[in-house]
């Protein structure tokens, strides 16, 4: 059972890829199952001692292992933790998109975070001035993008909001590897 940092790191790693909370209908293993840390006692203010945790891990991990562990969300929306070697082998030729594959506010969404790194809210708040549409709309497409590993959330311990940058920028190694390998040495 998990109780750490370090050991929920390990998890990850020989786990290859994992839930951050229980989600019914997927057959990887949760984070959340395998933490051996008390629920929140009734009459206690928080979230607990369990939850606070798991949240916590699921941007520190990336942040503090970055050539280790990657953070993101798998089809479905299920948010993951996976290790950064099953994220290049297995995980990035299969659910990777390219942006013409996207529809259209996914792709206006990505042009926007194409030029800077965006928090959600600001994101959103810009996005349905200029498109249109509605949160839940907004949120799916954000989502998407997510999933078809074109963005993904900036590994940075001082940032504490949900900010995006594309997913090149952060991991051009497996960009560079599975979308654009650049010039050839013919070339």
């Amino acid at each position: 059972m998990i109780r750490t940092l370090e050991e929920a790191r390990q998890f990850v790693l020989d786990k290859r890829i994992c839930s951050i909370f229980a989600k019914d209908g997927t057959d990887i293993p949760s984070l959340w199952d395998h933490v051996d840390l008390p629920e929140k006692q009734p009459g206690e203010k928080g979230w607990g001692e369990r939850v606070s945790a798991v949240w916590t891990w699921k941007n520190q991990l990336p942040a503090e292992f970055p050539t280790e562990i990657f953070y993101g969300k798998i089809k479905g929306g299920t948010a993951v933790l996976m290790a950064m070697d099953h994220l290049a082998d297995v995980h990035f030729p299969a659910a990777h998109v390219p942006p013409d594959g996207l529809d259209r506010l996914a792709r206006v969404i990505l042009g926007k975070i194409e030029l800077e790194p965006w928090d959600t809210t600001a994101l959103r708040r810009v996005i349905l001035e200029e498109v249109g549409g509605t949160k839940s709309a907004f949120a799916t497409a954000l989502t998407k993008l997510q999933v078809t590993l074109n963005i993904v959330r900036l590994n940075d311990p001082d940032v504490e909001r949900d900010t995006w940058v594309p997913f090149r920028e952060q991991y051009l190694d497996i960009w560079a590897r599975h979308v654009d390998p650049g010039p050839t040495d013919r070339e």
